[in-house]
C-alpha cells in the first residue's frame, strides 16, 4: 500500500527563520525514498512558490508539488461550491492567486463571498466594508482560526482575532477552510493522491494538525519541537498515534506502514 505524509511547517520544519535540527535530513530521506509528502500550512499569505523559496533559504530543496496551503484549499473549495463566483478578499498574494486560479472573480461590491486570510495590508475601513457586505448577504469564509502568538513585537495579528472582530460586528459565524477543517484535511490528502488509510499527519499543534488528522481517520505524529508539550497531552480527549521530540527522531517504515 502506498503511504504518504502531510507535514506542518512552523514548529516542525522550522521555528521562525531557523531550521529545526535534522529537518533537512528528514525531508531528504523522503525524497530519496520516493515517499509522497506535502507541507500542509494554514498560512494563506505565501504562494506555493514563495514557500519553496523560503525552504530553499533554510537548506531544504523541494518543488511546488510538495506544498499545500490553506489558500489553495480555500480556492478549490470556493471553485467547487460556486464556479465563476465572486469574492471580496481581505488577504494577500497566496490567497489572491489561488482564488483567481480557481475561477473566482475578485470584486469590490456585491460579492457572493467575503474571504479573510492573513495580511498586514488591509485597513479597518476595508474590514468595515466587509462587515457591510456580510450584513447584506455575502457568505463569510476564513482561511483558518490560528491564534495570535501573544508575544511582544509580533508583526502579524493572528487571524482568529480578525475573524472574531468581524463575527461580532455581523453576528455571523465564519466558515473555516483551513486546518483542522475537513475541507483542508481532505483536499490536502487528495492533492497527494492518497487514500485515508495511506495518510499520516505530522504536526506540533494538538488543536489543528492532530485534531484534524484524528477526525479524518488519518494516523498522526505529534512533534514536541513547536507548541505542544508532553505534559499538555492529558488535556485532550484525543491523542496522537506517536509522539517524538522532533522529525529527526522518526524512523521508517512507520509501525502502521508494515
Amino acid at each position: 500500500m502506498k503511504q504518504g505524509l502531510l507535514i506542518d511547517m512552523d514548529g516542525v520544519i522550522y521555528s521562525g527563520e531557523e531550521l529545526i535540527a535534522g529537518a533537512d535530513k528528514f525531508i531528504k530521506h523522503l525524497i530519496d525514498n520516493d515517499i509522497p509528502f506535502a507541507f500542509m500550512t494554514n498560512n494563506s499569505q505565501r504562494t506555493s512558490l514563495e514557500v519553496v523559496r523560503k525552504l530553499k533559504r533554510l537548506g531544504i530543496t523541494v518543488e511546488t508539488k510538495h506544498v499545500y496551503t490553506s489558500a489553495m484549499a480555500t480556492g478549490k473549495f470556493l471553485g467547487d461550491q460556486s464556479p465563476n463566483g465572486t469574492a471580496y478578499v481581505l488577504g494577500e498574494g497566496g490567497l489572491l492567486t489561488s482564488l483567481h486560479e480557481n475561477g473566482i472573480t475578485l470584486v469590490d461590491s456585491d460579492p457572493e463571498f467575503v474571504v479573510l486570510g492573513e495580511g498586514r495590508n488591509f485597513t479597518l475601513e476595508m474590514v468595515q466594508r466587509a462587515v457591510d457586505m456580510i450584513l447584506a448577504g455575502a457568505k463569510f469564509i476564513t482561511t483558518n482560526r490560528d491564534p495570535s502568538p501573544k508575544k511582544p513585537g509580533w508583526n502579524n495579528l493572528g487571524i482568529a482575532a480578525t475573524t472574531a472582530m468581524i463575527e461580532e460586528a455581523t453576528g455571523r459565524k465564519a466558515f473555516v477552510t483551513g486546518k483542522p477543517s475537513p475541507v483542508m484535511m481532505r483536499s490536502a490528502r487528495k492533492f497527494l493522491g492518497l487514500e485515508t488509510a495511506e495518510t499520516t499527519v505530522i504536526g506540533d499543534t494538538m488543536e489543528t494538525d492532530i485534531q484534524g488528522g484524528v477526525q479524518m481517520g488519518y494516523k498522526t505524529i505529534l512533534v514536541l519541537s513547536g507548541i505542544s508539550t508532553k505534559e499538555s497531552l492529558s488535556h485532550y480527549a484525543f491523542k496522537p498515534d506517536m509522539v517524538v521530540g522532533s522529525v529527526d527522531k522518526i524512523t521508517f517504515p512507520l509501525k502502521w506502514w508494515v
